[in-house]
């Protein structure tokens, strides 16, 4: 079994078209051997790929600073389909559809769960390497001759397979996994979008566990009781607040400057933050903190005119982490959906045609472990110093940029060469053989090697 899980994760990297089982077995150089135990091992739940996923968690929690908390990103996905009885396909509302116009695409929902790993304990990127994906299927509904039975056991299935329940699952699954792995004492940070900002996820989050999520501007928040009656109830609730949007319109509070890290460098963040508030989706037992982001200028070309994208109004229950934590931690939320477009088109994440329950589960979360485990190796072999690792030479017209990190598409590319050259007996170290060195990188001993390294699929 380990052999098979080792050929198809070496597979899944090597293949040169759709990332299909068969392709996998292909990438591999399985071709005319027999197919069927790569899907008898998922469909029979032979090999579980959440055992690979505790490893990327596991080594991945390591490479943050240890006097930092564990930041933590969730968000959902859907990967496309066309057969009608893969499990837990549905019509769902098409996200890069336009904003005058509704589309549904036929897909499966999974939500996701990735850790930052920055690259120091200064203002820095951090790349999000996936540590959980989690099938979330809705519930068939039944037909129009169904008893009440059945469709009281359908409206029970749909408020428990709701995207916010899963999220809320999952942070607390998240949060077990971590003590089990000896991280008891690590603080949990998790951001996530306004689909996750609501009474079901913040309510139920577990000990050691805090959130930043978006929340809507017209949003009402209140003061904290400033009194408490001689009877009666004791009041949870002061007096209501500006609105999130009229907060950043007013003078009341005064903008501040925070800097953190994103798109490449340092930006200069304009922030207003509003201690101890109280938000009823939260409860009227915690008291939150309002933080408020200028939108930022930016320019389309040179001497253009300056735009401004919309501001964002966040809120979280942790008052005791600094404002540039709380801020990096939000920006590196976006990394996240990095990692879904590269999971799916560098990856395959969804091309494999299954419609078994277990295998319309496990072959995405396979994929997804290996993309896990792939960006991790990378990671360690960024930081590594003695040998410094070096990516391979780029095509001609990519632009050379100083203090980028590896692409994924370098990190695939540096493991085929490795890949091959094991297979042709070609060294990268510093003992190759003599006749491998070339005066000019242009005067190949064998063209078609180069190329098939330098493929970008």
């Amino acid at each position: 079994m380990q052999r098979l899980v080792h050929d198809l994760a070496y597979g899944l990297v090597n293949c040169g078209g759709k990332r299909t089982l068969t392709g996998m077995l292909s990438g591999s150089g399985n071709q005319f051997c027999d197919w069927t135990a790569a899907y008898r091992m998922f469909s029979k739940q032979r090999f579980d790929p959440q055992d690979l996923l505790d490893v990327s968690l596991r080594h991945g929690v390591s490479l943050a600073p240890d006097n930092a908390p564990v930041i933590a990103h969730i968000d959902d996905t859907l990967l496309k389909k066309t057969g009608r009885k893969v499990h837990g396909a549905k019509w769902q509302r098409d996200p890069l559809g336009p904003a005058f116009h509704t589309n549904f695409i036929w897909a499966q929902r999974f939500v996701q769960a990735s850790i930052a790993c920055p690259a120091s304990s200064q203002l820095c990127q951090a790349r999000s390497i996936p540590v959980s994906f989690v099938h979330a299927p809705m519930p068939v509904k039944p037909g129009r001759n169904a008893d009440q039975l059945q469709k009281d056991a359908y409206k029970e299935a749909k408020k428990k397979s709701r995207i916010s329940c899963v999220g809320a699952k999952l942070v607390g699954s998240l949060r077990q996994r971590l003590n089990e792995l000896g991280s008891a004492s690590r603080h949990l940070l998790v951001s996530f979008d306004g689909g996750y900002t609501n009474r079901e996820v913040i309510q139920n989050l577990p000990a050691h566990t805090t959130f930043i999520g978006r929340v809507r501007k017209d949003a009402k928040i209140y003061d904290p009781p400033a009194d408490q009656p001689d009877t009666g109830r004791r009041r949870l609730y002061g007096e209501p607040k500006l609105t999130p949007d009229q907060i950043r319109t007013s003078d009341q509070v005064s903008w501040q400057k925070v800097k953190a890290f994103a798109a490449g460098k340092e930006h200069e963040f304009k922030l207003k933050v509003v201690e101890n508030v109280k938000w009823k989706p939260a409860g009227g037992h915690q008291l939150l903190k309002l933080i408020i982001i200028s939108p930022l200028g930016y320019r389309l070309a040179k001497g253009a005119n300056l735009l401004y994208r919309k501001p964002a109004f966040l809120i979280t229950n942790d008052l005791k982490l600094p404002l540039q934590t709380l801020l990096q931690a939000y920006v590196w939320r976006w990394e996240i959906e990095v990692n879904f477009r590269e999971q799916k088109t560098l990856m395959g994440c969804g091309q494999a045609q299954v419609r078994n329950q277990h295998s319309a589960e496990g072959v995405p979360k396979f994929v997804t472990a290996v993309y896990s485990l792939l960006l991790l190796a990378a990671e360690h072999c960024s930081r590594q110093n003695d040998p410094p690792v070096q990516m391979l030479q780029r095509a001609k017209w990519y632009p050379e940029k100083e203090n980028s990190r590896w692409t994924t598409g370098d990190i695939c590319n540096r493991f085929r060469a490795e890949y091959y050259s094991k297979a042709i007996g070609v060294s990268f170290d510093g003992f190759m053989n003599k006749r491998y060195r070339k005066q000019n990188h242009l005067k190949l001993l064998n063209p078609a090697l180069s190329a098939m390294i330098s493929i970008r699929t």
